[in-house]
């Protein structure tokens, strides 16, 4: 049920194009909100009598409800044990409370509703949907309190998931997106704990056992350390019961520590990767910007005019269009608690890679130089704001954010001043933004392929 995000460049992709290159929270039924030219939110906040932060959305257009309880226990929490964070998540639902793997399913399954989650660098994200219907309601968040209160981590179904792990990875050391993803971060990051795996590897997977889950739930799954956020057809008096349930049986404890401030890079560094498949893949980049950051909108919106708009970006013109270099070309920025990667990346033929890279290099100096032009600076902010109505159309959508505001203490506006900021974004603060923060000439370069035959075609 529970799995860490792990990205395919597939989905990396369809998430670059529609997120405009930062990450958002896709959904799957449809609430199209009035055309305003900013939204309205009603978001509360409050904390619960033991500490943890809840953000509320009533929202009465569906009988439906959703939570994400959101817990600062990522895998840069995993310490010396790589994996230990996504594993421990993993674990949440197989055997809690009084109910086996199973019977957790099945309670779910015969009231309609879905628990599920994440486990990402700076979070362990435990997730359901439900109808509001009094007795579905009731019996969906007894099952999620278990979940999240009283985790069994039994050691049969420990090693059944051990073994699932482990051919999961083994299967990763094959795969030429994967292998660049790890190289990328490990390079990036070196000695900070954004360089672990989230999955850990095949080292670490052997020395998961049941006293290492046990210890970090009881360190890092506590009330301190948690964020919910409610999103459905319920009051606010209701909500406030929903956060107490789901929160009473924790202890308190602490809010983990503040996590050591990412290092810029002091030189470029180039790792070439054999691996004898039909196309090389390519990451460039550094550390980027974090959650709040001074220059987040100008960054977003200049990285949308690069590479983060899809078949409309420069990286994408310069890279596919006029040269037919690669199918796939782009750039993102990961914002992070602290400095997520700024990534360029593409996938192309073996022998056409470094002509390739070297015209990605190219369309980030020019860019960098010389900035948006003022038709792609309007086309750009007419597209984001114009495609934003349709990142909060669900509830699902807005319990995402709201879980992403309260995680990393954002204002409680964002949402609704989100196309203002956008709007006010001009050509010179892209610019200034680019010119301080990015730096070319001392980036990370991953290339995966078949470096032979990269190297014969020059």
């Amino acid at each position: 049920m529970f799995a860490a995000n792990v990205k395919s460049p597939l989905t990396l992709l369809l998430a670059i194009i529609f997120a405009g290159g930062i990450f958002v929270w896709l959904t799957e039924e449809r609430i199209v909100p009035e055309p305003t030219s900013e939204h309205s939110f009603n978001i509360k906040s409050w904390q619960t009598s033991n500490g943890a932060r809840v953000v509320f959305v009533q929202a009465r257009e569906l009988p439906m409800l959703d939570v994400r309880v959101v817990f600062d226990a990522g895998s840069a929490r995993d310490g010396k044990l790589p994996g230990l964070a996504s594993f421990t998540h993993t674990m949440l639902d197989k055997g809690a409370g009084d109910w086996s793997t199973d019977q957790i399913a099945e309670r779910t399954d015969s009231i309609g509703a879905s628990i599920g989650g994440s486990a990402e660098r700076d979070m362990a994200v435990v997730s359901l949907r439900c109808l509001t219907d009094e007795a579905i309601q009731k019996k969906a968040l007894a099952t999620l309190q278990a979940v999240i209160q009283q985790p069994r981590f039994p050691e049969k179904e420990l090693q059944r998931e051990r073994k699932q792990l482990m051919i999961g990875l083994q299967n990763e050391q094959q795969s030429p997106g994967d292998i660049v993803n790890k190289l990328f971060y490990k390079k990036l990051y070196a000695q900070h704990p954004y360089a672990t795996p989230v999955r850990g590897d095949m080292d670490s997977a052997k020395n998961l056992t049941r006293d290492a889950l046990v210890g970090f739930y009881k360190q890092y799954y506590v009330a301190s350390n948690a964020v919910i956020a409610i999103v459905g057809a319920v009051d606010e008096t209701r909500a406030k019961e929903i956060a107490e349930q789901l929160t009473s049986g924790l202890p308190k404890g602490k809010k983990a520590e503040r996590l050591a401030a990412v290092p810029e890079l002091a030189k470029a560094v180039a790792v070439n990767h054999q691996h004898p498949s039909t196309q090389t893949h390519v990451m460039v980049g550094q550390p980027g910007m974090k959650r709040g950051d001074k220059d987040y909108f100008a960054l977003y919106v200049g990285n949308h005019i690069l590479g983060g708009s899809g078949f409309s970006s420069r990286i994408v013109d310069e890279v596919r269009e006029k040269r037919g270099l690669a199918y796939s070309s782009y750039s993102y920025f990961v914002p992070m608690r602290d400095k997520g990667p700024f990534l360029l990346g593409l996938q192309t033929k073996n022998a056409q890679a470094e002509e390739a890279l070297q015209v990605l290099r190219e369309t980030l100096g020019t860019f960098i130089k010389d900035g948006p032009t003022d038709d792609e600076l309007e086309h750009a902010i007419k597209n984001i704001t114009g495609g934003f109505p349709l990142r909060i159309d669900s509830n699902k959508d807005i319990v995402g954010y709201l879980a992403m505001l309260g995680f990393y203490e954002l204002p409680l506006d964002y949402l609704q001043t989100f196309n203002r900021n956008v709007k006010n974004v001009t050509r010179e603060q892209i610019m200034q933004a680019f010119q301080s923060r990015i730096h070319p000439e001392r980036m990370i370069t991953v290339m995966v392929g078949d470096m032979g035959k990269a190297k014969n075609a020059r």
